[in-house]
């Protein structure tokens, strides 16, 4: 497949992406906006006046917004204007939520990347000019690609992550996607087993400078308020963290195993998106699980078996308040979540059998003793309630896992270091 035939495959079906979005607007909730006109390239003037040169940084939903923090602070601290793209409300959402100063003071945009139409892509650099583009993980987009060569702006992959099965979807679209890898004018990867992939996909001399993932700073206030609710409480607390669907159930199940004991813990039960926090509501009804929203401001009772995590953007207040945490999104064969957040709260984590998506930072962590693995939701919450019941295990894995974070920490400083000469240069073109 050429760019031609690509593009012609993408307008053909546009329809159904649109409406697989708006399907996914509706659960979710939030402004997508998916036929505004920015989506289609179409910036108003003022985009581009007082505000030259932006460093353009794309955080293509909430997790990479995430993963992208350590970056995005160090390019504001150094004064930097930044212009943050996503293509979904969730990202967008956690964009406005963690850089509402740099917003206020006019140093961070944010927009919606445009669809990967040759026109769109165009209109979108013409609008912007910035001075290079930083694509976060994964985010390969054929047309936007060409449209920043054209434009004489430099792109790089930053933290960048590609499994096997990245490989071989890069490899079934043939030479479109090879000659968009080949395009990029640096590409800074994970592990060295993500630029191994990365070379037989057609990037050019990928260099390994590590995960933005492990600079990362938890918010000291959510901390200081995790660990004084957990304190208040006086009871052990089990964060079961970013389940995904078909995951709550199993979870649940194995919970209400537990809940009836004499000194039973709080679960922390915290779906991964927010439009599946009604659905875990009505599940922990039907089992009959007593249970609070995050949400409402009610605190747990004696007998509440489970707080729902029920808001956004508490992640760190959920770990800082747990004695274990269990990551989720690796009990379904989906790939795993951010086990490294956890690990940086100084908390023994369990993942499951499914981490491909954190191949190396699983595999190195459970070597370091930081992180355990379950083989389902049953396993994991008995392993969490056996670390419970041996509390010198329970404090060793909790060093190690902190340890092993630190361990691996200083990717945003060899990021800085390679894009150097991109962060001082003037405006593109």
């Amino acid at each position: 497949m050429n760019r031609g035939v690509y593009s012609l495959a993408l307008r053909a079906l546009s329809p159904l992406v649109w409406l697989w979005m708006g399907h996914r607007a509706r659960r979710a909730g939030g402004q997508w906006e998916i036929f505004s006109s920015e989506r289609f390239g179409h910036v108003g003037p003022a985009a581009a006046t007082s505000w030259t040169a932006p460093v353009w940084v794309h955080a293509v939903s909430l997790g990479e917004t995430r993963a992208a923090q350590p970056l995005l602070q160090a390019l504001l601290d150094r004064g930097l204007p930044v212009l943050l793209t996503h293509m979904t409300a969730t990202g967008r959402a956690e964009g406005a939520r963690q850089y509402a100063e740099a917003i206020a003071r006019g140093q961070l945009r944010q927009a919606w990347l445009p669809y990967d139409f040759p026109g769109a892509t165009r209109r979108f650099m013409a609008a912007y000019r910035p001075r290079c583009g930083l694509l976060i993980e994964r985010e390969i987009w054929p047309n936007l690609l060409a449209a920043a060569r054209a434009a004489g702006v430099p792109m790089a992959l930053v933290s960048a992550r590609f499994s096997a099965s990245s490989l071989r979807q890069a490899g079934r679209m043939g030479g479109v996607m090879r000659e968009a890898l080949g395009g990029l004018d640096s590409v800074l990867a994970q592990t060295a087993e993500d630029a191994g992939r990365l070379v037989q996909a057609g990037a050019p001399q990928p260099v390994v400078t590590g995960n933005l993932k492990f600079d990362l700073v938890l918010p000291a206030a959510q901390v200081a308020a995790g660990q004084a609710w957990r304190e208040q409480l006086g009871r052990h607390v089990v964060a079961v963290a970013s389940t995904r669907e078909g995951e709550d159930s199993g979870f649940i199940e194995a919970i209400k195993r537990h809940a009836a004991a004499p000194g039973a813990p709080l679960f922390l039960l915290i779906p991964r998106h927010p439009q599946r926090f009604d659905e875990a509501a009505r599940l922990l009804s039907d089992a009959g699980l007593p249970y609070v929203r995050r949400s409402e401001g009610v605190a747990p009772g004696p007998g509440t078996a489970v707080l729902l995590g029920d808001t956004l953007g508490e992640m760190a207040f959920h770990y800082a308040a747990s004695d274990v945490a269990i990551v989720a999104g690796s009990f379904a064969p989906l790939g795993g979540q951010n086990l490294i957040e956890a690990c940086a709260a100084g908390v023994p984590v369990i993942v499951g059998p499914h981490t491909f998506n954190f191949k190396q930072a699983a595999e190195d962590a459970i070597a370091a003793g930081a992180v355990l693995r379950a083989a389902d939701a049953g396993q994991a919450v008995e392993a969490a309630m056996a670390l419970l019941a041996d509390e010198p295990r329970r404090q060793r894995t909790a060093e190690a896992a902190l340890a092993w974070f630190r361990m691996h920490s200083g990717a945003t400083g060899r990021t800085l270091d390679a894009l150097a000469p991109w962060l001082e240069a003037g405006k593109a073109g």
